[in-house]
């Protein structure tokens, strides 16, 4: 499709394999979130597809998002960029399985959270580490809850640990252990489970399943953006944890 996102279609175009990013981190800066986006709307369009496989390019899933554009003059639009991500995704209506390989971070563990599948290689690590930079994360606030439980996903948002894979699937954040290849074995699944069934059956059969979460995310994601913008980015702290990360020092926080 374009420099940052890989289509492969497979299964006479039952399934597709799209890889994203630039290693080593894949990280979700704009201009990558919108060609996922865009990749999104185009399988919505395609009324033969029934799964998409979604993976990292190279040895990791994603370390998040830029923290360049977390400054205050770029986030807005971040935000913005991210919540169309979302909304691209979950009115697809595909059935969607990330394929983790490695590190899977921030804005990274969000796309992956809003899959209906993750499929993970030995050695995958996850994590929500928002909060050592002094903010947080608005799509896991809502999506991590419906699928680890509200405890869990409290502990990853506020602690900002990170999560080995056992771990992981004890949570019920990783549904499959791969043996080789993450992404083969996430098309495997989907050949196995979806290739069979009706494209037009299965996106009505999503719309219904994910009816209640879609809700969610239209009513309460603008609210955290919101509170994000007009709340936390008014604060010396959440500006100090940026410019400390992107300054390879610790941060000096003064509590306002």
């Amino acid at each position: 499709m374009n420099a940052l996102v890989s289509i492969e279609p497979v299964e006479a175009g039952a399934i597709w394999r799209v890889t994203f990013g630039q290693p080593p981190g894949n990280i979700l800066d704009r201009a990558t979130i919108r060609a996922l986006s865009d990749a999104f709307h185009e399988a919505r369009k395609d009324t033969s597809l029934k799964a998409v496989c979604l993976a990292g390019t190279g040895e990791h899933f994603s370390y998040g998002a830029s923290i360049q554009e977390h400054l205050p003059d770029e986030v807005s639009s971040l935000l913005a960029a991210v919540h169309q991500l979302v909304m691209s995704i979950l009115e697809s209506h595909l059935v969607v399985v990330s394929a983790v390989r490695g590190c899977c971070l921030g804005g990274g563990l969000e796309l992956a959270a809003l899959s209906h599948r993750i499929v993970a290689e030995p050695g995958a690590t996850f994590a929500q580490p928002e909060i050592a930079l002094g903010v947080f994360a608005p799509v896991a606030s809502i999506v991590l809850a419906p699928r680890i439980g509200q405890v869990a996903a409290e502990d990853l948002c506020v602690t900002g640990r990170t999560v080995a894979l056992d771990e992981a699937a004890r949570l019920g954040l990783v549904d499959e252990v791969a043996r080789d290849d993450a992404l083969d074995a996430a098309v495997d699944w989907a050949r196995r489970t979806c290739v069979s069934r009706s494209a037009r059956s299965l996106r009505y059969a999503v719309q219904a399943v994910r009816a209640r979460l879609v809700a969610r995310v239209q009513l309460e994601l603008p609210e955290l953006n919101r509170l994000y913008l007009d709340g936390l980015m008014s604060t010396a702290d959440a500006v100090e944890g940026v410019q400390a990360f992107l300054e390879k020092r610790a941060p000096n926080w003064v509590n306002e």
